[in-house]
């Protein structure tokens, strides 16, 4: 029997040109990270004790007041609105996702609005969209107005969902002054801004009261994990309703720190997010890898990713029907990617075709799509792994030939 875990099953290994995207397993884990999280398989921990440790780690490199291990960043985003919607109010905890007659408006930009907001109305939340698109859609020069977030907010107001990308628009620290105003926490989806590391507490420093963070992409971490970090007291209430609850109200001494020592006087029971819970040795190998993350030379990192795409631009060259350029990321501390426009009446098949028969290659190759509308594919070196870039080149001199 094959001694490779993915040989006894029959599952094919890839090569990953597409990026850190969760469908393809996310980031590879260093050793040291491993081997933490094999250290951490041998003992029994109180999760709520590890977790109130881990936050410090996760406070200390975000800035914020605390922080919680989730089970990814959607997850994240649930707990988050979670706990906007409840506070340590037992009873709403209870209640959730049915949050009908009580509080349950988030106020989100239209042009923020993804597949991803599911994360938010899973909690039982009702999203209130404020302003047009009209500068995504090329109609117009205008963004959200302070005075649209002023208008949508009541008192069935609980928070301002705002996701990061690049751009920042609108900037972050104005809308986190305008929500301060009416008394409303700011949540960011930051999943995918990291690098460059100083986003660790960019978005704490301008205003956000909570900040969710994938795990297991640029922090190479546990593909499940994710982070939550900002306001202690919503933390605290993020974490609540994540534990397992199923414990003696006469025995349970919540460690100091993190959880609120008001839960003691009235206990609640699992909370909406107890489906999300997280496991001691990806709670353990997400701080050492955030560790990690907050040490690494990402100048040196990016170089040699850069080098990677340069070896497969070499060689796509002599090649005819494509063409190659570098594009280097407007954002400090990202890695540059290779376009490879096709063309695709001379080839008689689209990007999306040239793609699929990459994925046919031994071993299969996957470039990111996100352009193949344009005829191009993109090669995101993220998760390229020393020697990868040969087998790419390989692929593609196999496709265009």
């Amino acid at each position: 029997m094959s001694k490779d875990v993915y040989d006894r099953l029959g599952v094919k290994k890839r090569i990953n040109g597409a990026g850190l995207v969760t469908r393809l397993g996310g980031s590879l884990m260093a050793e040291e990270v491993l081997d933490a999280m094999r250290e951490a398989a041998g003992s029994y921990v109180d999760i709520a004790e590890l977790q109130t440790q881990a936050s410090a780690v996760i406070a200390r490199h975000t800035g914020a007041e605390a922080g919680l291990v989730t089970s990814g960043a959607a997850a994240a985003i649930t707990l988050a609105t979670a706990a906007c919607l409840t506070g340590h109010d037992v009873v709403k905890m209870e209640r959730l996702p049915d949050t009908e007659g009580m509080p349950n408006e988030v106020i989100m930009y239209r042009a923020h609005r993804t597949g991803y907001d599911h994360a938010v109305r899973a909690a039982g939340a009702r999203i209130r969209e404020v302003g047009f698109n009209d500068r995504e859609a090329g109609a117009g020069v205008r963004s959200l107005e302070d005075w649209e977030i002023e208008a949508a907010a009541g008192p069935n107001t609980v928070a301002v969902a705002y996701t990061m990308t690049p751009a920042g628009d609108p900037p972050l620290a104005r809308v986190a002054k305008t929500a301060a105003r009416l008394g409303l926490p700011v949540i960011v989806d930051a999943a995918a801004q990291l690098p460059p590391k100083e986003n660790l507490r960019r978005f704490i420093d301008e205003g956000a009261a909570l900040v969710a963070f994938s795990g297991g992409k640029a922090i190479r971490g546990p593909q499940g994990t994710g982070i939550l970090c900002g306001r202690r007291e919503l933390v605290s209430a993020a974490l609540v309703q994540q534990l397992d609850m199923d414990v003696a109200p006469e025995t349970w001494d919540p460690p100091k720190g993190l959880l609120s020592r008001d839960l003691v006087a009235r206990f609640p029971h699992h909370g909406i997010g107890r489906g999300f819970k997280v496991d001691k040795e990806s709670i353990v190998g997400l701080v050492v890898a955030l560790e990690r993350f907050a040490k690494s030379d990402i100048a040196a990192d990016v170089a040699a990713k850069e080098k990677q795409l340069g070896a497969v631009a070499a060689a796509v060259a002599g090649l005819r029907h494509a063409k190659t350029a570098l594009v280097q990321s407007r954002v400090q501390g990202r890695y540059p990617v290779l376009e490879i426009a096709l063309d695709e009446r001379a080839l008689k098949m689209t990007a999306f075709e040239a793609s699929r028969r990459l994925h046919r290659h031994a071993p299969p190759v996957h470039l990111s799509e996100r352009r193949c509308h344009d005829g191009i594919l993109v090669l995101d070196p993220a998760g390229l792994r020393a020697g990868d870039e040969r087998i790419v080149a390989r692929a593609l001199a196999a496709l265009l030939k």
